[in-house]
């Protein structure tokens, strides 16, 4: 006799949550990277912990700069940027330089699963703190007097630097950038902001066209943030080049070859600015004339 069959659904696990993530767990035995919690759960920038599983999962040896980051996410190299800066700060990312075998130096980075220094977190992060109501927010003693001032906005703000004060030729190379992309349009707070730096390129003996060059190259094709922060950017992060070398000294004028001329007495070849008797025989013949006249 067949076993009696029910079409009534099957229980829940007893276990199981009734909200929340329920996992489905594979076990892996290859392809896989082993991640700490305190690292997968860290609070703050997705982007930062995106970033760092993405290192984790290289082999050893795989370029981890930010243009080799760029090309793999869609993000921009100052998300990038800013990304490796706080897993820097964390102890997750070290960068050292070394000095190779032939006297070279590099720069390695080291980057590991569980952070070093003091920078990094001891466990999972905590939950986040309540926030109050608003009407919570505004209740406050009847007995309480405020006696601190309340600082007006004029008093806090600062008055923003006009053109009239930066270097007009790097105003003018900021102002020409819209020129190549129509995007890098800056605002007049955001030229003065950029102006000391483009300066100190323009000091450094680098051609305005180099400048547009390097600030409109290779720009993501969505701004995630505003211009003004990507070419600050670049301004900040690309090293100055290398200053002129100093002209050499001016090479003293060597002294004239005198010719060659033969020796009327002995007929040898000596140097000499004109013809007659070379040294041994002009000694000789004033030795003669010593002695005739002694």
């Amino acid at each position: 006799m067949a076993d009696p069959q029910s079409n009534a659904r099957l229980r829940a696990d007893a276990g199981a949550p009734t909200t929340g993530v329920i996992h489905v767990r594979t076990r892996l035995t290859a392809d896989f990277t082993v991640i700490s919690n305190a690292l997968a759960q860290r609070r703050g920038s997705a982007v930062t912990v995106g970033v760092a599983v993405y290192i984790l999962s290289l082999p050893t040896g795989t370029p981890v700069t930010i243009t080799a980051l760029c090309e793999h996410f869609t993000e921009g190299e100052i998300l990038i940027s800013r990304a490796l800066r706080e897993l820097e700060a964390a102890g997750y990312l070290e960068r050292r330089r070394e000095r190779l075998s032939t006297g070279q130096i590099r720069t390695r980075t080291y980057f590991y699963d569980v952070p070093c220094g003091d920078g990094g977190l001891s466990g999972p992060p905590k939950p986040p703190r309540p926030r109050k109501s608003p009407a919570a927010a505004n209740l406050t003693p009847a007995s309480t007097t405020s006696t601190e001032a309340t600082p007006t906005p004029t008093q806090d703000r600062q008055k923003p630097a006009s053109l009239s004060g930066a270097d007009p030729q790097a105003v003018a190379v900021l102002t020409s950038l819209r020129r190549v992309d129509p995007r890098l349009v800056l605002s007049e707070q955001e030229a003065v902001r950029l102006a000391p730096a483009v300066a100190q390129w323009l000091a450094a003996d680098v051609a305005p066209s180099q400048i547009t060059a390097l600030l409109t190259a290779r720009l993501p094709d969505h701004f995630l943030t505003r211009p003004a922060g990507i070419l600050a950017f670049r301004l900040r992060e690309t090293p100055l080049p290398a200053p002129p070398p100093a002209p050499r000294p001016p090479i003293a004028d060597r002294p004239a070859v005198l010719p060659f001329h033969t020796c009327d007495g002995c007929e040898r070849a000596f140097r000499a600015p004109e013809p007659g008797h070379c040294r041994e025989c002009r000694d000789r013949l004033a030795g003669d004339l010593l002695r005739a006249a002694g």
